[in-house]
């Protein structure tokens, strides 16, 4: 049995439970005007307001709605005493974001009774940690049914499935409800007269696959009630980024660059901090009209040093034209080893793709004694040049 839980409108809780003042009040994360909601309460959900939805478009639906921009460090606190609460119960539990998680409840009838006991005892327990919180929790025989369970009775909120329910439960689903399939994926399903997961189940693994590639084949296995992903505790880290959306659009070069060295500052940072080298910097660019792009260059060894992934970063926005002015730009580096190898380059080898090791390790040395004045002195003991803003 897998238990997934998922938080309840979890930015805008924990808001509401540190000020009471906003509590029964419609409360939307996102700030200024140009950025998009992170999570709205209940209250503003009846407003149509969504996650992922523009500030700007939250505001006209919900005006009287109360904006705030959100606070991480205080997010992450509650998020790391759910997760340890979660441990009370089994020691297989698997972060999912900081508001969700897996976890394998197999065998625990013994320590804790029966599902319609364990779970109220977990939603329990996580209220109890976090002063208050609600969660909504599902149990199903696999992960992928588990997370469509805790959606059924959202919020605070309890769905059992049984393996002997499971057809009776699946069968009638809109497949839009089938995590992974997005609204492209769901356009070209209705095309095909798929609607709803029983019809799915008419087509073989052999048309699913030559139509939408591997993944054709695994939502067929999702069809069929099929999942065969354990829950895993270690959940290894697959890219560390950063990205800004300005107050106004901007074709200005000089400054998007600047913003570049400044993500590039941040993302080296914290992949220092962690021991990560990635091998792709990706660069991300979202147009006045909405339109994104990414564009992406693979090195032959991996890197963490700010001023290589600015280099790179820097080098991809140059080959693009700009067609319109820029909303939103942004960085990543992904790719990652671990641990990352030695360099091992011969003195006088050529480097493929410019990329050299030796400047890479001078580079390394000066980020790490910076790493460690700013961890000492604080982030503004030391800044670039090309970053520094003199105070007013």
């Amino acid at each position: 049995m897998i238990v997934h839980l998922d938080m309840d409108a979890f930015f805008a809780s924990v808001e509401q439970l540190d000020h009471p003042e906003l509590r029964g009040k419609p409360v939307i994360i996102g700030g200024g005007s140009r950025g998009v909601v992170s999570t709205a309460s209940y209250e503003a959900r009846v407003y149509g307001v969504r996650s992922a939805m523009p500030v700007a478009t939250a505001r006209k639906l919900c005006p009287q709605g109360i904006f705030v921009r959100g606070r991480m460090r205080r997010y992450a606190e509650l998020s790391h005493r759910i997760m340890a609460a979660l441990q009370d119960f089994s020691p297989l539990v698997e972060p999912a974001s900081v508001d969700e998680a897996y976890l394998d409840a197999t065998g625990l009838e013994r320590l804790f009774g029966p599902p319609e006991r364990l779970l109220p005892a977990i939603k329990a327990r996580v209220a109890e940690v976090t002063g208050g919180l609600t969660c909504s929790v599902g149990a199903a025989p696999v992960k992928f049914l588990a997370k469509i369970c805790s959606e059924v009775n959202k919020p605070d909120g309890i769905f059992i499935l049984r393996p002997e329910d499971v057809d009776a439960f699946l069968l009638p689903l809109a497949v839009e409800r089938l995590p992974g399939v997005g609204r492209r994926m769901a356009r070209e399903l209705h095309a095909l007269g798929v609607s709803r997961v029983e019809q799915l189940r008419r087509y073989s693994p052999q048309f699913m696959e030559s139509r939408f590639g591997k993944w054709g084949r695994e939502l067929l296995r999702r069809a069929h009630g099929i999942d065969p992903r354990p829950v895993c505790p270690e959940h290894a880290a697959k890219s560390e980024s950063a990205e800004t959306t300005f107050a106004e659009d901007t074709r200005d070069r000089a400054f998007l660059e600047k913003k570049l060295l400044a993500h590039a500052e941040r993302v080296g940072a914290s992949l220092r901090r962690h021991g990560w080298q990635g091998r792709t910097v990706t660069l991300k660019i979202k147009f006045a009209n909405f339109r994104q792009i990414t564009r992406s260059r693979t090195l032959p060894e991996p890197i963490c040093a700010t001023q290589s992934i600015f280099d790179i970063a820097r080098d991809l926005l140059r080959q693009e034209a700009l067609p319109l002015p820029v909303r939103l730009i942004g960085l990543g580096v992904s790719g990652f080893e671990s641990p990352p190898p030695k360099q091992a380059l011969l003195p006088g080898l050529p480097c493929p793709d410019g990329h050299d090791p030796q400047q890479e390790a001078r580079r390394l040395r000066l980020d790490k004694a910076l790493d460690k004045l700013r961890q000492k002195f604080g982030k503004q003991a030391v800044q670039r040049g090309r970053l520094f803003s003199p105070p007013d």
